[in-house]
């Protein structure tokens, strides 16, 4: 009962446009027909903590379909920021609301928006990680094991192997983290061996993570301790979370902290980040279409396909094209130019957004 976890459950819905609009981005939709990527983030802790224990961060925007597709969840542990902060004020927040219930718990942070099929491994992993929170004065991520020399993702650099009873996941001191790399830089990464993908999950006990802000940032330490006092939670919020300092846990807290540790994760994890990592989960023909509806090709290869009405759909003499259908709108892009459709989004008229 000592544990919490927070969910983070806001963020823009450009990337997968058409199908995702801000009000409905990449995290409240059913991708892969296993459930929205929200609904299985919640599964996935709720066997690490109760229901009542767990908390989600949103904005208004998302507030109601957040609130519809996981229902279970108390409503005042569901809470939507009044503005966007990024992610040290969305995190200082969450910090704040769990301290007022139990100021010394142990919590786990993470994203609603990453793809992971094998919840057994994530909670063992996860149970460690919160069981050591409580002996450590340690903060606490989970890193991924990169499988290429990817310049798109922040990089975690490791040293020594942690060795502490009782510990069944390889846990490792943290010596500092990397911003997004060059492509070359990247590649000496993978090469080195003792690096980990930042896939933005957090673990740490609450007075010592208050703690560590108090030394290193000040401001976001007085507006946990100012929230966990307020007899008028939603006019505070309200009212001192827009006045934050926009900036990134990792920046704020992270890069300063006195002692990071870092679990490898044993787990499969995909940051969903274009259509075209969509298409890695769809079912695929001869000719490499991906596609979720039923789709006829003639010479049309590397194609990827996505409709939300299961249309019969045709290809005639076309290769690596994103096809999305959703009725009110259709999207046809290249795929070698997947990441400007975000770009496009901005000239569009504002019920399509």
């Amino acid at each position: 009962m000592s544990n919490y976890a927070l969910i983070l459950a806001g963020g823009s819905g450009t990337r997968f446009w058409p199908l995702s609009r801000n009000a409905k981005p990449k995290q409240l939709l059913d991708l892969f027909g296993k459930g929205t990527m929200l609904r299985q983030a919640v599964d996935r802790v709720s066997g690490l903590v109760p229901a009542e224990n767990i908390f989600i961060l949103t904005n208004h925007l998302q507030e109601e379909e957040v609130r519809r597709q996981v229902a279970e969840i108390p409503a005042e542990n569901i809470v939507a920021e009044p503005a966007r902060r990024d992610t040290a004020p969305a995190v200082a927040l969450g910090i704040g609301l769990i301290a007022a219930r139990d100021p010394q718990a142990n919590m786990i942070i993470i994203p609603s928006d990453s793809l992971i099929l094998d919840d057994d491994s994530f909670r063992a992993l996860a149970a460690d990680a919160l069981a050591l929170a409580e002996k450590e004065n340690a903060l606490m991520t989970i890193g991924i094991r990169p499988t290429w020399a990817c310049p798109s993702y922040g990089y975690i650099e490791r040293a020594g192997k942690l060795n502490a009873e009782g510990l069944t996941h390889d846990c490792y001191e943290v010596v500092r983290f990397r911003e997004k790399p060059d492509a070359a830089t990247a590649a000496q990464y993978l090469e080195s061996g003792n690096f980990t993908w930042n896939a933005g999950m957090f673990i740490w006990n609450v007075a010592h993570v208050r703690s560590q802000l108090a030394t290193h940032t000040p401001q976001l330490a007085d507006f946990i301790t100012r929230l966990t006092s307020t007899d008028n939670l939603p006019e505070f919020i309200r009212t001192e979370f827009p006045a934050l300092t926009p900036i990134s846990i990792d920046f704020a807290l992270m890069e300063k902290a006195d002692r990071v540790l870092n679990f490898e994760a044993t787990f499969d994890w995909d940051d969903v980040g274009s259509w075209i990592s969509v298409s890695k989960y769809l079912p695929t023909d001869e000719q490499q279409n991906a596609s979720n509806t039923p789709l006829s090709a003639l010479n049309a290869a590397g194609n990827i396909v996505f409709t939300q009405n299961n249309k019969r759909v045709a290809l005639v003499g076309v290769d690596d094209l994103i096809v999305v259908d959703t009725g009110d709108a259709l999207l046809v892009a290249r795929k070698d130019q997947a990441d400007d459709i975000k770009k496009i989004v901005n000239g569009l008229p504002e019920n399509l957004v």
